[in-house]
């Protein structure tokens, strides 16, 4: 990184847009030569939709992505033998690090010892994860899936059999993995709309959800007054459109909404588990009548839970006219196998814990103050955001306060410039936006490196 004088000798400069075009050709371009091997797989693949073995591995700063050979701790390497630092941490899947050892002893014993991988029969590991989640997150009563989504479409579920509502609210620009749920957004007029792009929405998405804007108490009550939201599905902080916080007692006025107008609190922690070892519902002190999670909590193994209030539960139990059996489950046979269950076991005992979180969150801090110090000593109107072990850089400033603002604040060519810049660079950030994430593996060199490397990019774009 230049040294201060340097610095704020262009602290007046402003950002030449006439050079980003070029800038970003050159770094696809060195990103192409540097990584043949990986551009031979993409451009050669006939059997993969997408030519990826999911679409959204296609959004790629470089223009094709990079292949993946090994990846340990903090590091990923790539097939043309690139050792990259990962910030990116699977989008969270990968918050205890690359194959932590604790998680991958547990599951390799699971298998190796004749445990089997899916019986359909319990283990008392399960008790243990169960009771760990709920003293991290306050709920008593917690059940199993393999992904977030399923967890989320579960907790729906009950919501709606519970309340005897049809709809469901979210924020908009949220996100909640496929949930068919929560692909509306505010449209102009402020009325709900289709999020554009959704895709073989099995219903107008209108029929079936509400929408309000993320830190809008006003336009929330107004949604809930109608009486028909079984529940409120929301992250206690937006993190996929880019991290928006909440502001002072927004949180505790959608909870007293919520009650006011007897709809039930959906926490979604699936992102925000960042902020702590309980995510953000121990941290700030929240309260929902169920919690989904999942991606970290079981070390990148496919894991997802979701949890609910003793109320809640005894409720359901008492339902003689609910199948709770037989049609009662979201996620199938393969929920809660003994190895998705080892395995959050050993990455909650032992890497994901209340000390780790406090490291990787001290680490956070750092990012976040040196990327301050680059916005701030070159005069951008840029700012950045931080969630317990989670950063983001955003394109305006101040930080966006919803998720049509933080939409908005989007800049496709800026963004994907400093990401193949960093790429180019032995740095990987997630692909979708500006965030990185701390690892229990992360080190305060590894943040060094990004703030040397960030500045660097940032002096080429300054007139």
């Amino acid at each position: 990184m230049e040294d201060n004088s340097t610095l704020m000798a262009v602290a007046s400069g402003v950002m030449d847009r006439s050079r980003l075009g070029s800038l970003l050709e050159r770094e696809r371009a060195s990103y192409r030569d540097e990584h043949p091997r990986s551009f031979e797989a993409y451009t050669g693949s006939r059997h993969l939709f997408g030519r990826v073995p999911m679409t959204w591995m296609n959004k790629s700063a470089g223009g094709f992505p990079l292949y993946g050979a090994k990846a340990h701790g903090a590091r990923v390497e790539d097939i043309d033998g690139g050792v990259l630092i990962d910030f990116c941490l699977g989008d969270t899947g990968a918050m205890a690090g690359h194959s932590p050892e604790p998680m991958v002893n547990a599951v390799v014993a699971q298998i190796s010892r004749q445990g089997g991988v899916t019986t359909m029969m319990p283990t008392v590991d399960a008790d243990w994860v169960a009771a760990e989640l709920s003293r991290r997150f306050g709920l008593p009563f917690w059940s199993f899936a393999l992904t977030a989504t399923d967890a989320n479409r579960w907790a729906i579920r009950l919501a709606r059999a519970i309340t005897g509502r049809p709809k469901i609210l979210v924020n908009s620009y949220c996100y909640h993995g496929t949930v068919d749920e929560s692909l509306i957004v505010v449209g102009p007029d402020g009325r709900g709309v289709s999020r554009e792009g959704n895709i073989g929405a099995p219903t107008d998405v209108t029929i079936t959800s509400r929408v309000a804007e993320y830190n809008d108490l006003e336009g929330l009550e107004r949604e809930l007054a109608h009486r028909d939201v079984a529940a409120v599905l929301m992250e206690p902080a937006l993190t996929n459109m880019g991290i928006v916080l909440p502001q002072d007692g927004y949180l505790a006025g959608v909870r007293a909404l919520t009650a006011k107008y007897g709809t039930l609190l959906i926490n979604d922690e699936t992102h925000t588990f960042s902020a702590g070892p309980g995510g953000c519902t121990l941290a700030w002190d929240l309260a929902p009548d169920l919690l989904t999670i999942g991606k970290a909590i079981a070390g990148g193994i496919p894991a997802a839970a979701y949890g609910l209030s003793g109320e809640l539960a005894h409720h359901l139990e008492n339902r003689s006219d609910l199948d709770m059996v037989d049609v009662g489950g979201v996620g199938g046979t393969l929920s809660g196998n003994p190895v998705s269950v080892a395995a959050m076991r050993a990455t909650l005992e032992h890497v994901l814990t209340d000390e780790a979180f406090e490291r990787m969150i001290e680490l956070a801090g750092r990012f976040t103050a040196g990327v301050q110090h680059v916005i701030d000593s070159y005069g951008l109107p840029w700012s950045v955001s931080q969630l317990g072990a989670r950063t983001e850089y955003r394109f305006t400033s101040p930080p966006p306060l919803n998720g049509t603002e933080s939409h908005a604040a989007t800049d496709a060519e800026l963004e994907d410039y400093l990401h193949v810049y960093l790429a180019n660079r032995g740095i990987l950030i997630t692909p979708f936006h500006n965030m990185a994430l701390m690892s229990p593996a992360t080190t305060a060199d590894d943040v060094d490196r990004h703030h040397e490397v960030f500045g660097e990019a940032v002096a080429e774009l300054v007139s």
